[in-house]
């Protein structure tokens, strides 16, 4: 495939395909033959495996799992391009394919230029290497000259705020200390192409601002961008462009107001969901999800609501040995804004001093009153973790868009918002129904 002097990247029918093992059900009663035999089925299936150079599968039956399939399109030099979808829609598999972390099943795709990658928190840093060393390293595999990295080092390091503990091994870093420092590097060491996923949801409000005001001085810089993001509003300020993908396809690409309205029309409220099978719900041996949802004050799972109803966030969870938990939840908007967040920590006593809870299964209510929310599509992000430490330090449970929900107004004709004139020309996240009182201080003479 050849790619032309003025095109960074070129996909072709690129596709990316994994195999994926199920375990089978055991039945109540299973004999000793009957594991013999299953025992060495799998032990003859994983040596073939082995011998013929293919990856050793877990399971008693394959499914095969493509997260790309027949993507095609190309990107101009100096071209800051968005990719936005739902979560399994291939966004991260898209970008890992490009920077060479993975090889695709099928399709090529062609990069020009020196490609700079954000796809997870510390991609490329060696744990054992200090903050300093680290910066080094990642200058010399962007094949970077020692002075060139010592010209930027300066300002990387003022970047990322983490001059106290540049000579501290890595593998000490909080999880927003390795992402100050990787957003540093990859966006000061001047690569050509920058790849950027959902990690920077990881660091603090202040630094996101810094980092999308910096990823703005990048594009106008002519570089090439790759952003994939859930915030609608980030997509739109760095992004002429944009890609919606859908089930490993591309669903379409276009101007970025254009793709944005599409993706929004096409998603559906996801309003509840489960994980019969605990040792496969989200969590660790601390906690474990067991489903969330959204309904109304009568307990019934609902995916509509009316701007004048209450609604209610279900969550269930097993806890499995004695310890403190603290539920935080972020309500976000359909272009990615964050309306509000609410933790269970200011109900139940003062910060990280409320009694621990024993083994068992829990249900924990969240009550948002009606006459609050605007109309839109909210969807919920939600941590379970172990104060005091906060909830990127201590996390047993991390879920981005893990339920959604409509609200709409069904007493204004056709479907106007009572409350804001159009002219306005804004969306507000909250639409609280408040006491107004009017009264005449004065009457006018001769009246």
């Amino acid at each position: 495939m050849q790619i032309l002097k003025d095109i960074a990247i070129k996909a072709e029918h690129l596709g990316k395909k994994y195999l994926i093992g199920h375990q089978e059900e055991n039945a109540r009663y299973v004999a000793l033959r009957d594991v013999l035999m299953r025992n060495t089925r799998m032990f003859l299936s994983r040596t073939k495996d082995l011998l013929k150079g293919r990856p050793i599968i877990q399971g008693d039956r394959l499914e095969e799992i493509w997260a790309l399939r027949d993507v095609n399109f190309k990107v101009k030099r100096g071209e800051s391009i968005g990719i936005i979808g739902r979560n399994g829609a291939g966004k991260s598999t898209l970008l890992k394919v490009i920077c060479r972390i993975t090889e695709p099943s099928a399709g090529r795709v062609a990069v020009r230029g020196r490609v700079a990658s954000l796809l997870e928190v510390g991609t490329g840093f060696h744990p054992e290497l200090s903050g300093r060393e680290n910066i080094y390293l990642n200058g010399a595999i962007l094949g970077m000259s020692r002075t060139e990295i010592r010209r930027k080092f300066d300002k990387i390091v003022s970047f990322a705020e983490i001059e106290k503990y540049l000579d501290t091994p890595v593998k000490r870093y909080s999880s927003g200390m390795y992402v100050r420092l990787a957003f540093a590097v990859a966006a000061h060491l001047e690569p050509e192409i920058l790849l950027v996923d959902e990690v920077l949801a990881v660091g603090d409000t202040e630094f996101q601002k810094k980092c999308l005001g910096k990823m703005d001085d990048v594009t106008q810089g002519g570089r090439t961008v790759l952003f994939v993001s859930h915030n609608m509003n980030a997509i739109q300020r760095l992004c002429k462009r944009c890609i919606v993908l859908s089930q490993g396809r591309i669903a379409f690409d276009g101007q970025t107001s254009e793709a944005i309205a599409f993706y929004l029309k096409s998603r559906e409220a996801n309003q509840q969901i489960s994980w019969p099978d605990a040792s496969r719900a989200p969590g660790d041996e601390v906690v474990r999800l067991r489903a969330v949802r959204i309904t109304g004050e009568d307990g019934q799972v609902r995916s509509q609501f009316d701007v004048r109803d209450p609604v209610v966030l279900q969550i269930e969870f097993q806890i499995f040995k004695k310890t403190q938990l603290a539920i935080s939840v972020q309500f976000i908007g359909a272009l990615g804004n964050y309306i509000m967040a609410s933790m269970d920590n200011y109900i139940n006593g003062p910060w990280g001093e409320q009694p621990p809870y024993s083994a068992g299964i829990y249900k924990s209510s969240c009550y948002i009153p009606g006459d609050f929310l605007n109309e839109g599509q909210l969807s919920i992000n939600l941590w379970i973790y172990s104060p005091p430490l906060p909830p990127y330090l201590s996390a047993h449970v991390r879920m981005l868009n893990v339920v959604s929900v409509d609200i709409c107004d069904n007493h204004q004709p056709n479907g106007a918002r009572g409350s804001f004139p159009y002219e306005w020309g804004i969306e507000p996240a909250v639409r609280p129904k408040l006491r107004w009182v009017t009264e005449q201080l004065k009457r006018n003479n001769g009246e």
